[in-house]
Parts: structure tokens; C-alpha cells; sequence
């Protein structure tokens, strides 16, 4: 009996000390775990503030660089509309919303490296890869077929346009031979102006020695104006060389 007795306390003290064991083991690995979930918390949280500080500053940033012709814009020109129009909240104001590029290559129906080249021009010329228009109608006697690439445009906005605007007032258009000043009536009525470029060799962006062919393409300058008397008037004070009126 004391031997059976000896070997059942022996038994005890051993599940007691597997128990025990087992009791630690989970407790360490619960530790563990909470451990790991907190670390891979706070690397959230650190990363998302990482994030909006990094968002914030390119925030500032952009808000902080304007191009020339903006700022002109901003203090010189609007304190005029202002005046001549009587506006009497700010937002009314016009102003240039955004600017089209539209390339038509015709050429391209048996040319198929037109649209790449001219692709290339354009995205040198405003900074902005251009999207591949297509036809959408089938004639028979231009060889055309629907869905087939005729043509490249792009849209330009914020600074980009405003870079673009000012680069074609102030170097491009000086470039053109002949150059008698622009129309004042390309206007559709709704205070959009169009003007059309022949050759794009006038950007200084354009190397003619690295071109396969002189292209012309249309730009047009989309303004928030109501009518054409008030965007005539944004695109004389911003510098648009129209042709003199005979009054």
C-alpha cells in the first residue's frame, strides 16, 4: 500500500507540474500574440501618418507653386474684370478652365507609324501623353472603317494649362512667320476660343532635325465665361495678341 500510495502522489505531482507548464506556455504565447497585434498596430497607425503628413506636404506644395501667368492672372487681371463687369462675388470672375490639343492624321489609315510620331510631338509640346481618338463611322470611299486611330488629342488643366498658355503667348506664336495677330471672332459663343497651329516646329520644345513631318494640330482655350464679350476681354488682359479692331 505505501508503494501504490508513493506512485499516486508521484503521478499528482507530475499532471500538477504538466498543468502548471501547460498554464505558463499559454500564457507566454498570448503574450507573444498581444505583443505581435500591438507592433503591427502601432506600424499602422505609423505608416498612416506617415502617409497624410507625406499627402499634406504635397498639398502645401502644390498649393504653393503657381506658374506666372497664374499669379498675373490672380492679381493683375482679376482686379480688372472685377471693375469692368461689376462683379460682386469672386467666383464669378472668369477664368480659363481647361485647353484641348486635337491632332487629326488622316494619314494614319496608311501610315501606321503617324499616330506614334505625332504622339510623341504632342506629349513634348504640353507635357501630357495624348489619348488615341478613333472613327466612328465607316466610309467607303476614304478606305476608313470604324474603330480605326485617326487622330490624337489631350486635355490639359491646372498648371499644366496654365504652363501651355503661357508658353504659346509669350514664345511660341512670336515664332510664326508672318504672324498678323489672331481673330477675334473664333469664338463659339459660349466663351470657347479656337485657334489653329500649322506647324508645330514653333515650341522650342520641337527639334525640327528629329521630326518625320511638319503637322499643324487645334487648340482650344475653354474659358467659365457666359458669353464672348467677357472671355474676348480675359484673353486680351492675359496677353492674346488679336488682330486691332479699325475703331
Amino acid at each position: 500500500m505505501t508503494q501504490d500510495s508513493k506512485k499516486t502522489k508521484v503521478n499528482k505531482e507530475k499532471k500538477s507540474s504538466d498543468k502548471v507548464s501547460k498554464t505558463r506556455t499559454t500564457k507566454k504565447v498570448s503574450e507573444i500574440k498581444t505583443n505581435v497585434k500591438a507592433r503591427k498596430v502601432s506600424e499602422t497607425k505609423a505608416n498612416v501618418k506617415a502617409r497624410k503628413s507625406v499627402t499634406q506636404k504635397e498639398k502645401t506644395i502644390s498649393s504653393r507653386v503657381k506658374g506666372r501667368l497664374e499669379e498675373f492672372f490672380e492679381n493683375d487681371v482679376a482686379p480688372v474684370l472685377s471693375k469692368e463687369f461689376g462683379y460682386d462675388n469672386k467666383m464669378e470672375i472668369p477664368t480659363i478652365s481647361q485647353v484641348t490639343l486635337n491632332v487629326g492624321l488622316g494619314e494614319a489609315i496608311t501610315d501606321k507609324n503617324a499616330i506614334d510620331s505625332a504622339t510623341k510631338d504632342l506629349q513634348l509640346i504640353c507635357g501630357q501623353k495624348p489619348v488615341v481618338t478613333k472613327s466612328k463611322k465607316s466610309i467607303a470611299n476614304f478606305n476608313l472603317r470604324e474603330g480605326m486611330r485617326v487622330g490624337i488629342k489631350v486635355t490639359l488643366r491646372k498648371t499644366r494649362m496654365w504652363d501651355f498658355i503661357d508658353r504659346l503667348l509669350n514664345i511660341a506664336l512670336p515664332r510664326v512667320r508672318d504672324f498678323r495677330g489672331l481673330s477675334r471672332n473664333s469664338f463659339d459663343g459660349r466663351g470657347n476660343y479656337s485657334l489653329g497651329i500649322s506647324e508645330q516646329v514653333i515650341f522650342p520644345e520641337i527639334e525640327y532635325n528629329q521630326i518625320d513631318k511638319i503637322r499643324g494640330f487645334q487648340v482650344t482655350i475653354g474659358t467659365t465665361s457666359v458669353n464672348d464679350e467677357e472671355a474676348r476681354r480675359l484673353l486680351e488682359l492675359l496677353g492674346m495678341p488679336f488682330v486691332r479692331s479699325n475703331i
